[in-house]
């Protein structure tokens, strides 16, 4: 059912707006423009100077001068009369002074000891060595039997037996930096791609300004390789593209045996590629991911434990668990697989 006002609205819907705005004239659209800033002032999607209509009508002085603008408006403030206060100010002072309250000075007065003349008289021909076994008995051992009492400071140099220090000082022992990794980036990728015998580990750790297309490539010359053994990159601002490639190269590698991919910028996305990668893979059998910029998730916990019941090669696996249950069943699954290791030995050295 259409409503009646819809049906006024539909002689005007052929209309062509742009015929009826070139018969209109100049004063017309002047006037058609004041109608719409009326309809429709607050317009967001136009500018603020397109919003609100010009309403000068002084034509301009010149440009913009910052400091005679300036000048002129503290001319107008100080011409300004101002505004008379409604009770006069006399500098009359009204209510009492307030007056602090002077704390009384605590005096403390030392007590005198008096001892007996035959006190008196041993410790004042004691020597040094006498008062420091009489301040080990009087219960001062701790300080005396101190390591670091300076035994030498007890005499002078002198001989009078004058005391200069009780307590040796400790110096400050300086902790450095732990030094750069030494490890040349481009060498190692050359030495993969040759196949390099000799190399078997390579440890890129703490190496952030390595490209991420570089450790691409390191995923893909694994892919060929047949002597690395442990790799490791970790804190080397590696993301989800890099652990998807070497969750590639793991499917297809049959050497290497450690994958260290801790304090990354890996997701969930980049974990669940290298733990998917695992299914297929029989040689690796440690794997290092936790401390990454982003907590995994639960869902990704359940998909760990999951891959590690049904894999029997990994032995340790760097991850520190936020909920109970992932990690009660891969405790059990590595477990499981040290066990079938362990018997393997076993039946091995039985043989």
């Amino acid at each position: 059912m259409s409503l009646p006002f819809r049906k006024e609205l539909e002689k005007y819907k052929n209309i062509n707006e742009d015929e009826i705005l070139s018969k209109l004239s100049e004063d017309e659209l002047k006037q058609l423009e004041h109608v719409l800033d009326d309809l429709d002032p607050e317009n967001a999607l136009l500018p603020a100077g397109f919003r609100q209509k010009d309403q000068t009508t002084k034509p301009a002085t010149g440009p913009f001068d910052r400091e005679r603008l300036l000048s002129y408006l503290e001319k107008q403030a100080l011409e300004h009369k101002d505004r008379e206060d409604f009770v006069p100010f006399t500098g009359e002072k009204k209510g009492k002074i307030f007056i602090p309250k002077e704390k009384p000075i605590e005096t403390h007065t030392e007590e005198k000891v008096t001892l007996d003349p035959e006190l008196e008289e041993a410790l004042a021909s004691a020597s040094d060595t006498e008062l420091y076994d009489l301040a080990a008995v009087l219960g001062v051992h701790n300080m005396v039997n101190n390591p670091k009492f300076d035994e030498g400071g007890a005499r002078s140099k002198d001989g009078k037996g004058t005391v200069r220090n009780v307590v040796k000082g400790e110096k400050v022992k300086p902790i450095f930096e732990e030094p750069p990794n030494p490890t040349n980036v481009e060498a190692s990728l050359q030495r993969i791609k040759a196949n390099d015998p000799s190399l078997i580990e390579i440890n890129l750790n703490n190496i952030k300004n390595i490209p991420i297309p570089t450790l691409k490539e390191f995923a893909k010359a694994l892919e060929s390789n047949t002597h690395v053994k442990t790799f490791s990159l970790a804190a080397t601002r590696s993301n989800d593209p890099v652990a998807i490639a070497f969750a590639d190269m793991l499917k297809v590698n049959k050497t290497l045996k450690s994958l260290n991919v801790e304090s990354n910028f890996i997701t969930g996305t980049g974990i669940l590629a290298l733990i998917d990668a695992l299914k297929e893979n029989e040689s690796l059998t440690e794997i290092k991911i936790d401390n990454q910029r982003q907590q995994l998730g639960t869902a990704v916990e359940m998909e760990i434990a999951k891959m590690l019941e049904e894999n029997s090669k990994i032995l340790k696996f760097g991850y520190q668990f936020t909920k109970q249950g992932p990690r009660t069943r891969v405790a059990a699954a590595i477990t499981k697989n040290n066990d079938l290791v362990r018997k393997k030995r076993v039946e091995g050295e039985r043989q």
